[in-house]
């Protein structure tokens, strides 16, 4: 299964281009798209992932590799659905109301998908009706609330009392993340995980897709 491990190692290197190639290869080959997926593309992002949690690379390689696994997961997509393989759940991701950081939010989707997820991300100074509509429209299994400013923290509780308002909460696990969000203000306001760095987010958002 070479051709799977350089797949793996041009993404860790941030080689679109390689990766895209590769990729198409992979398939010319014969090898299954959810093999591709799994122990070529996403295996690269968990190194990186791993790596950016332990501090051995910083925000610009991961969005390099991030770009990268893109560049595959665009070849692969018509094929993963012909044959029928599903992301293991969905996300609906954002920053909250009031708040206009997104590179923090973008990480985190990032990673992710690296984990096998599918995201909607609504994007920056999103209202609580815009996260309450995205769960009823697509049913995610998680939202994650983003946070980069201690003004804007309190919306992430503003969500979640409209979900509860809507009758939604019960049907997904909230997580919430940023600069001033602390474990114990995550509990404060009802939310289900607290998670500080985007590396961390995706392996607790695994967990709940998973379980």
């Amino acid at each position: 299964m070479g051709i799977l491990l350089e797949i793996s190692e041009a993404l860790q290197k941030g080689s679109a281009k390689v990766v895209g190639a590769k990729t198409q290869e992979a398939l010319n080959q014969g090898i299954a798209p959810a093999a591709i997926l799994n122990d070529g593309l996403l295996a690269g992002m968990g190194i990186i992932g791993s790596k950016f949690k332990n501090n051995e690379v910083y925000v610009p390689e991961v969005l390099i590799a991030a770009r990268a696994m893109h560049a595959g997961l665009n070849i692969l997509k018509p094929k993963l659905v012909e044959t029928g393989v599903k992301p293991i759940g969905k996300v609906v991701l954002g920053t909250v109301k009031g708040d206009l950081h997104d590179i923090g939010k973008n990480l985190v989707g990032m990673m992710m998908v690296g984990a096998g997820l599918e995201v909607i991300d609504l994007g920056i100074d999103v209202p609580k009706e815009k996260f309450v509509e995205a769960v009823k429209e697509h049913q995610p299994k998680i939202v994650a609330l983003s946070a980069l400013l201690t003004t804007t923290m309190s919306e992430q509780r503003v969500v979640i009392e409209a979900l509860k308002e809507a009758g939604l909460r019960d049907q997904v696990k909230v997580m919430v993340g940023g600069a001033p969000v602390t474990e114990t203000f995550a509990r404060e306001i009802g939310a289900d995980a607290y998670t500080p760095d985007a590396a961390s987010a995706a392996e607790v958002a695994k967990q709940f897709a998973l379980a």
